[in-house]
């Protein structure tokens, strides 16, 4: 049974969007922005509007899909080109639009799947948490390193290794330079970088492909807009997940790679008489 319900004669639904970069979008179903009791502000729905949503007692997953305008609710095509909103957290729930609280009838709670844009709208999946059982888990035992750089099972603290620049040419959308960098090739490749001015700002960190010595920098996806000398990042190394990696960062009693596990061919190999 719920703690709390909205009457339905006041009701109005409100949905919460927290992005993985740390960005919070709030909307609701009001005709008048919302200012709920800890003061956070519910921007009226004239920007989005959402299907239908149902859920039962089976463990099917609901589902929700959230249409909206581009460049309204504080949302630019660029973040939403970018990723901004992939994987993001989703919280929707009622609450009375005299007395408005946030959280005050919990309804769903969930996560975005793929977002598109077309024709200057963008549509995004909405998937609930009990989609996840649908999911295979467990570990897979590889040769190179199971673990994400820098979590609790690597180990290395990765706060004390991001380092900052600025551009000092550039070549495309996928590549640029910082001359005044000094880290040895393949020190950043693997690794992360996100820009902290120009037009790129606010959009999601991108995984660096390769990195080599005098400064270059390339990217696997093209940054939406090319970057122009002079615009400044937070760059973080990366790892490869290979033996020598751990090596190099000393951290080989937290390497998860499994180098001697023998292939498919050879312990499928019938044995030959003596």
């Amino acid at each position: 049974m719920k703690s709390t319900v909205t009457p339905y004669q006041t009701a109005a639904w409100c949905v919460r969007i927290e992005c993985v970069n740390g960005t919070v979008l709030r909307f609701t179903t009001y005709p008048y922005d919302l200012i709920m009791s800890n003061a956070t502000v519910y921007e009226t729905d004239s920007g989005y509007e959402q299907t239908a949503y149902s859920a039962d007692t089976s463990m099917a997953a609901s589902a929700i899909d959230i249409t909206g305008f581009v460049d309204v609710g504080g949302l630019t095509r660029a973040q939403i080109a970018s990723g901004v909103l992939d994987n993001a957290r989703v919280y929707v729930f009622k609450c009375n639009y005299l007395s408005p609280v946030e959280d005050y009838e919990p309804l769903v709670s969930g996560f975005f799947g793929k977002t598109t844009i077309d024709d200057g709208r963008y549509r995004v999946e909405y998937m609930s948490l009990i989609d996840t059982l649908s999911q295979s888990v467990g570990k897979t035992y590889t040769a190179s390193c199971s673990r994400t750089f820098g979590d609790t099972g690597c180990g290395i603290d990765l706060t004390t290794l991001d380092v900052v620049g600025a551009i000092t040419s550039v070549t495309s959308n996928y590549v640029f330079i910082d001359s005044s960098r000094a880290e040895a090739s393949a020190y950043f490749t693997g690794g992360t970088i996100q820009f902290t001015s120009g037009s790129n700002v606010g959009l999601k960190a991108l995984e660096i492909k390769a990195y080599t010595a005098g400064g270059t920098v390339e990217t696997f996806e093209p940054w939406f807009y090319t970057p122009v000398i002079g615009d400044t990042y937070v760059m973080i190394p990366g790892c490869r997940k290979r033996l020598e990696d751990c090596q190099a960062w000393s951290n080989v009693i937290n390497f998860f790679g499994f180098t001697n596990i023998p292939t498919a061919s050879v312990y499928q190999q019938v044995a030959g008489n003596r």
